[in-house]
């Protein structure tokens, strides 16, 4: 999870991301954006997407659809769905 997490604090060296939200691959570990870096130290955030880390790292490099990963249950989103949406500024 260290070396996502920091292929993602590359990403926010260059791009922004508002709120707080945590990318929880179960026993494989998290990754949380906030306050302008990736973190693998866990805590509670404005939205949280559970999913596995191979479709996370699907995710990341644009081969997943967040709307059909929730649509078909690779991904369960939780709290603020209006901070995950600033993914997409994240990824884009």
């Amino acid at each position: 999870m260290e070396r996502i997490a920091a292929d993602i604090r590359k990403v926010l060296e260059t791009r922004t991301f508002s709120g707080s939200l945590k990318f929880d691959c179960g026993d494989e570990g998290v990754i949380v954006l906030a306050d302008g870096t990736a973190s693998t130290t866990d805590r509670d955030t404005d939205c949280t997407l559970r999913l596995s880390q191979e479709n996370l790292i699907s995710l990341l490099k644009g081969k997943l659809n967040p709307m059909m990963a929730v649509a078909t249950g690779k991904m369960r989103l939780s709290g603020n769905p209006t901070v995950a949406l600033g993914l997409a500024k994240l990824l884009g």
